[in-house]
């Protein structure tokens, strides 16, 4: 009796360790593939390679997405050691969890924890600093797109046929711009 229910815990804690290494493992690579992305993105910012720019954040929103999934198996492992420690999946930690997991696999699990939380603060880094330059572009953009639309600004540009000539009577007033700066959020 005693023994079968010390084997099956240890069954269930190499299951739950096994869970969580795999987990940790696939958030790491999905985190490494991310901070790629982001890197790229803000290489392609910099050279103001639009097609490139657009092309990287459908892969970002692609991997977003992969990880939505990541995150519903992680309420499924957080799930099920809450249940074996008795509480409430949201106050599971690492930690906490670790009594659940064997000797060898709750260094590993706490390594690959502070490695992942490393990339996702590198990540969150790289993130603002494209977000910064995107803004930057836009507004160099917008600034363009006022210069050529005319309004208070001297050497504006306009259409054919509403050029100013000396004798013109067409007046000083500013005119929205026919031109359009797409918002985009990295």
């Amino acid at each position: 009796g005693q023994v079968t229910a010390l084997v099956g815990q240890a069954e269930a804690a190499t299951q739950l360790g096994s869970a969580v290494l795999q987990h940790l493992d696939e958030q790491l690579a999905s985190s490494r593939r991310l901070l790629e992305q982001v890197l790229r993105q803000g290489q392609a910012i910099r050279a103001r390679r639009v097609d490139e720019v657009l092309t990287i954040m459908a892969e970002i929103q692609g991997e977003m997405e992969r990880r939505v999934r990541m995150d519903r198996d992680r309420t499924t492992i957080l799930t099920h050691a809450g249940a074996r420690l008795g509480i409430p999946a949201h106050q599971v930690t690492l930690e906490v969890m670790s009594g659940l997991l064997s000797a060898a696999e709750a260094p590993q699990a706490r390594g690959r924890s502070a490695e992942l939380r490393g990339l996702l603060a590198e990540i969150a880094r790289e993130h603002t600093v494209n977000r910064t330059l995107m803004k930057q572009e836009l507004a160099f953009l917008d600034h363009l797109t006022r210069l050529m639309g005319g309004g208070e600004e001297t050497g504006g540009y306009r259409p054919p046929g509403e050029a100013r000539g000396a004798f013109s009577a067409a007046p000083l007033s500013p005119r929205p711009s026919a031109l359009r700066a797409l918002d985009l959020q990295a």
